[in-house]
């Protein structure tokens, strides 16, 4: 098989197979993975014409070809896919053209803004990958996806039950971002990460407005890129899109000084763009390798939202760890995930950057815990994880549904914990702390440190780990006990900072256990670390004083650019953090009060319940609902137009609000009261059209406002839609779709109701 993925050589994608069962006569509401079995000859002739075209990778008519998709439709995932490798191998005959398996997204949100888990989504995902295996594809690709989540999911199931080398290309709007919110930065390391063979863009834009974020996308990876964009955008008028083959080969022309492997087309593109692109780079050699070679490494972790680059003192919050901290450790003996998530978010709020996270104490399974919080953290903030354990089974279920690139708290220099924790942080492309000890314990010098410092290092570059993931930790000793060995853990610091060039992380106030006023040992500590070159100080993010030294320090060595952070934290007043909804912050250790608006905003379900029970001791109902959570609502629905949350926190958010109207609700009803009903709203993704994902996020957040919602599903005929409306007296009618083909059925429903129903309010979602 030809290596596409080891050349000098521009290789060409095909275009949109879409496109062309369109314009070739796709009955409404046929699938057109389907084809394959009831009309391969069709199938085969649309590869034919691509493969004519010059393309070197031709994707199988299998996009959509998912459990949850194809449901209804008579047909196994199985057979659809084996007829779909089938008709694009035929297509190839007497050709170096290759196949791949393509797989879209599956429809469905993951948890937590929807109810697919993603062990779910992984199943799903296998079932795909080995029956394309199984039926001869050469590669897999993982196309138009927006959530890193479910991507993830798919890579997994992808390395696990095939030998294939994957693709994987995600959708951008023009903000750098997916729908999902998730940046090129998360996207590019967390998939190189987990060892996909190429990255790259597809769909949305055309090729002049992909460019600066596949430039972006190229400065952040050493893997090879590649791009399929649109014709141009959609024609409003013609129902197409605005730009011919010729000035899409052309405006793909600058893409090559930006070092992109592959180029095709998405949506619009027909043959003629691919052999138009065939032209222009036929006899051009990429300039993959010289970007490659100029890629500068570094320490970054990342939700799929945030990325931390630690080149600045960087502060790794140290609360949730049952060790010394009594409320954390009565939270997991009972389960109270609300002071978890509330002792993260007040974390991040006081200046956490990376939160540590350990799950281990006697009483409880570590493995399901840790996996646990996990899951629950990453829905209510944005901020990178440091998994803190040295149990790799309890290690591997967190790093399997952590979303983005994590950080590994921890091994040490005993060679039989490092052969099980580097092959764990290879494998989910996780960054790793060292500890400076072995099974001697912790040496007394710093030059000691630094041997054990050199072997987790050269063991983790013998995995397979970048050496800019990483990181080791000196460790701290207690003054108060062992003073002369305290000393040497700055020493250390420089040793290996400078020899090894690594990372340095410290929990800091280790240093003054059983002294008095340890404030002022620890501040001092912190100083004398960060100037021999600590960058992860593990501390309580309320310590004030330290935070000024870590703010003053960054600035003093010139890691605080312009002193922006430093202005930005000291040139107003102190006070509670601004939340953005003009809360005074959450339920802690020292307060009893809950802010209702800020407890939406992070998603705090509990809280936000709290906090209309402490609402309704002094309000009407109605004026909880009308004052204080619609208003939340509509600040939430702000901050999502303006980009400043993205959708997994608008839905977590509008779940939270949706606790504080039951338990108006529940009031209510216990009066005799007839419940929170702000009118009926019918819902449908139109006939012919199977993408209900929009759909179902505007039914969660009208939800949330108090409306009834009769949702009517996918593929609704209108004469359905129609029924529905008369049956229950509705006055409000939201179609959705998402197939460019079905908005003549989408028009043809907006006649039927007007005809029938002229009283009736019409609101649509498409694809533009």
């Amino acid at each position: 098989m030809k290596n596409i993925f080891n050349t000098n050589e521009y290789v060409i994608l095909d275009g949109a197979m879409g496109t062309m069962l369109q314009n070739s006569g796709l009955e409404l509401g046929e699938r057109p993975e389907i084809l394959a079995i009831t009309h391969p000859e069709k199938i085969t002739a649309v590869h034919g014409m691509y493969v004519e075209s010059g393309a070197n990778l031709i994707y199988a008519n299998t996009f959509g070809a998912n459990a949850h998709k194809l449901a209804g439709f008579g047909y196994t995932v199985k057979e659809v896919i084996t007829a779909g490798i089938k008709a694009a191998k035929k297509a190839c005959e007497g050709s170096d053209t290759l196949v791949a398996l393509d797989i879209g997204p599956l429809g469905e949100l993951l948890e937590p803004a929807g109810t697919l888990s993603f062990e779910g989504a992984y199943e799903l995902f296998k079932e795909m990958v080995v029956a394309g295996t199984d039926a001869g594809a050469d590669v897999i690709v993982f196309e138009t996806m927006t959530d890193l989540y479910e991507v993830k999911a798919g890579v997994l199931a992808a390395k696990e039950n095939s030998s294939l080398p994957v693709m994987v290309s995600m959708t951008f709007e023009s903000n750098h971002r997916t729908f999902a919110g998730c940046t090129i930065e998360a996207m590019a390391m967390t998939l190189e990460g987990l060892g996909v063979d190429a990255i790259g863009i597809n769909c949305s834009l055309g090729p002049v407005e992909i460019f600066p974020i596949a430039k972006e996308l190229c400065s952040n990876t050493r893997l090879p890129v590649f791009v399929k964009p649109n014709a141009g955008l959609p024609n409003l008028k013609t129902g197409g899109y605005d730009i011919n083959p010729d000035q899409f080969a052309e405006q793909m022309l600058s893409y090559h000084d930006i070092g992109i492997s592959m180029l095709g087309g998405c949506c619009g593109t027909s043959p003629e763009y691919i052999r138009e692109i065939v032209s222009r780079f036929n006899n051009l050699r990429t300039k993959a390798a010289d970007r490659i070679g100029q890629y500068v490494p570094s320490l970054r972790v990342c939700s799929p939202t945030t990325t931390v680059n630690v080149d600045h003192v960087t502060i790794v919050g140290e609360t949730i760890n049952p060790m010394g901290r009594k409320f954390i450790k009565q939270a997991y003996l009972c389960d109270d995930m609300d002071t978890i998530l509330a002792c993260a978010v007040e974390q991040v709020e006081n200046g956490a950057e990376i939160l540590d996270v350990n799950a281990g104490m006697p009483g409880i399974d570590e493995t399901a815990m840790l996996c646990k919080v996990v899951k629950l953290l990453q829905s209510v903030v944005d901020a990178p994880i440091l998994l803190d354990s040295q149990n790799p089974e309890a290690l591997e279920a967190a790093l399997r549904v952590y979303n983005g690139k994590p950080m590994i708290n921890s091994t040490n220099a005993d060679k039989d914990l490092m052969d099980k924790i580097f092959p764990l942080a290879k494998k989910y492309g996780a960054a790793i702390v060292g500890l400076t000890l072995d099974e001697e314990g912790i040496p007394e010098t710093a030059e000691k440190r630094f041997e054990l410092a050199e072997r987790i290092v050269r063991t983790g570059l013998s995995y397979g780990i970048h050496k800019e993931d990483m990181v080791i930790d000196c460790l701290t000793l207690a003054a108060s006990v062992q003073q002369k060995e305290a000393s040497e853990t700055p020493k250390a610091i420089k040793m290996i900072k400078e020899q090894l060039g690594v990372r340095i992380l410290l929990g800091v106030s280790n240093i003054s256990f059983g002294l008095p006023q340890r404030e002022i040992i620890n501040r001092n500590f912190l100083t004398l670390a960060m100037n021999a070159g600590l960058d992860m100080p593990i501390m309580n993010p309320k310590d004030q004083g330290m935070k000024e030294s870590i703010y003053a320090y960054n600035v003093l060595a010139g890691k605080d650019e312009g002193a922006k952070n430093y202005i930005e934290k000291f040139a107003k007043p102190e006070g509670t953090p601004d939340n953005g909804l003009g809360g005074k912050g959450i339920k802690n250790n020292e307060s009893t009060s809950v802010d209702i608006f800020h407890a939406i905003r992070k998603g705090l379900k509990n809280e936000t319940k709290i906090a209309t029970e402490n609402l309704l001791e002094s309000m009407e109902e109605m004026a909880v609902i009308n004052e204080k959570l619609i208003p939340a609502l509509d600040v939430l629905g702000t901050l999502f137009e303006k980009g400043d949350i993205f959708l997994p926190q608008l839905i977590q958010g509008a779940q939270a609000a949706q606790a504080g109207f039951e338990v108006v609700n529940k009031r209510l009803a216990a009066k005799d009261t007839e419940t929170v009903n702000r009118g009926k709203i019918v819902l449908a993704t139109v006939k012919g059209d199977i993408h209900d994902i929009g759909k179902n996020i505007v039914k969660i957040i009208l939800q949330n406002y108090g409306y009834q919602i009769i949702d009517l599903g996918r593929d609704v005929a209108s004469d359905v839609v129609i029924e529905a409306v008369k049956k229950h007296d509705v006055k409000l009618v939201g179609l959705s779709a998402l197939m460019t083909t079905t908005l003549k059925s989408m028009e043809e429903t907006i006649q039927a109701l007007h005809k029938e129903r002229p009283d009736c309010k019409i609101l649509v979602g498409v694809p533009f």
